[in-house]
């Protein structure tokens, strides 16, 4: 994106070398100016640092002393609420990776946070923005297959025993806990996205592990799959699922009152497929079209940015919106309902699929209800009363997976807690 000469750059700091660097890489291409990167992997983060040719920082308050405008924060996906604290209080605009929330008391301490910072806190989920659904979008907007009364979104993505430790270095990594419900963002957001709907309540079921799996080999904890039931502010239901059992697969369905739209399953999912019954059919309507839609602007920048040019509009509507002041679309608000989804689903998990609801912290009244509610499954917050990461317990991993895992993290460099 070309950048006006009278327009200042906006400086932006970077927490996590991993993820972290499709966004640092990715900032100039949105008038975006890297100035720092903070991260503990400290051999990683001197090595990102000297290629960027930016000042590098282990210390989080330390990196927050930096002249920048903005952070990104792509370190652990269930530790972002506090970080996002600390650097709106600090005058600083957020983009927050993942989930925005690790339980309802941060989710609630968050969304004070953004009303008294008067920043920008942009959720950046990247999945909403593949072409295909944008492009779906566009078509739900213009009334193609009418109001949505179901939907379903699908992030599934499994891994080998060393593919799943090279993921996860470290006994407490996130991902040796995350509970099956936790990671639903990818599934559900872009069904949000695309017709302006959010999840009110959830009934949810895990897939309880198996011992012949291949990831025997890793020390997680958690639970394949899981399904959630969403019903949604306009009364329709969606399913989610995900999360790395067998077959690969990232998928997205619309049932609407007069057509259908998703992407292919077979054939390549970036192609869309939209169908209309015979006595839905209007003047300019096809029964059923098949085609590859493209992005509807940036397209050369998208194509050259990760996870299917989400990465490259993440960062573009972070910078849009602090250059015009204006709240973005996946703003704090969404970003903690797709977090209270996976929090309140593995609720319902361990209660035999009961439904729960969705706090709006829109409302102080709600916020006031779930302000001490700090029920988590991270290791951190481990002691009486909190919740297992598998419906069938904590599974403490064998000594042979534990010393495999070692064996790569060692080979990989990691040095950390293990």
């Amino acid at each position: 994106m070309a950048k006006k000469a009278d327009e200042k750059k906006i400086r932006v700091g970077v927490i996590g070398v991993g993820r972290g660097m499709s966004f640092a890489q990715g900032a100039p291409f949105v008038g975006m100016e890297l100035v720092a990167l903070c991260d503990t992997w400290e051999e990683k983060l001197r090595e990102a640092g000297q290629r960027l040719n930016v000042t590098t920082y282990t210390d989080y308050e330390e990196f927050l002393a930096h002249d920048m405008d903005a952070v990104v924060l792509a370190n652990y996906f269930h530790q972002h609420a506090p970080f996002a604290v600390k650097a709106l209080d600090a005058g600083m605009h957020v983009m927050s990776e993942t989930t925005a929330c690790g339980t309802p008391a941060e989710g609630v301490e968050l969304a004070r946070a953004v009303d008294r910072s008067g920043k920008i806190y942009l959720f950046a989920e990247n999945y909403p923005y593949f072409a295909y659904n944008q492009e779906m979008r566009r078509l739900y907007q213009n009334g193609e297959v009418g109001e949505m009364q179901y939907g379903e979104g699908e992030y599934n993505h499994p891994f080998d025993s060393q593919g799943y430790n090279r993921l996860s270095p470290g006994m407490n990594h996130w991902r040796n806990w995350i509970p099956s419900t936790y990671y639903c963002s990818h599934a559900l957001a872009p069904v949000m996205f695309i017709t302006d709907t959010h999840p009110v309540s959830v009934n949810a079921l895990s897939i309880s592990r198996s011992d012949s799996d291949t990831e025997k080999l890793s020390v997680q904890r958690g639970d394949p799959g899981g399904i959630i039931l969403c019903r949604m502010d306009n009364g329709s239901v969606v399913r989610i699922m995900g999360l790395k059992m067998r077959g690969h697969g990232v998928w997205y369905r619309i049932h609407g009152t007069r057509g259908l739209m998703e992407n292919l399953r077979t054939g390549g999912y970036g192609s869309l497929r939209v169908m209309h019954e015979p006595w839905d059919l209007q003047e300019g309507d096809e029964a059923e079209k098949i085609y590859a839609p493209d992005f509807p602007h940036h397209a050369e920048e998208a194509r050259r940015a990760g996870h299917g040019g989400g990465d490259f509009f993440t960062n573009h509507h972070f910078a849009d919106a602090i250059r015009k002041d204006e709240t973005p679309y996946f703003d704090v608000y969404r970003g903690l309902e797709m977090a209270m989804v996976g929090i309140q689903a593995w609720r319902s998990c361990l209660d035999n699929g009961a439904p729960y609801e969705i706090p709006d912290f829109r409302r102080e009244s709600v916020r006031v209800e779930y302000e001490d509610d700090s029920w988590s499954p991270w290791p951190e917050h481990h002691g009486p009363g909190q919740p297992p990461p598998s419906v069938n317990g904590f599974n403490p991993p064998s000594e042979e997976a534990i010393a495999y895992a070692r064996e790569v993290w060692d080979e990989m460099g990691y040095k950390g807690e293990n």
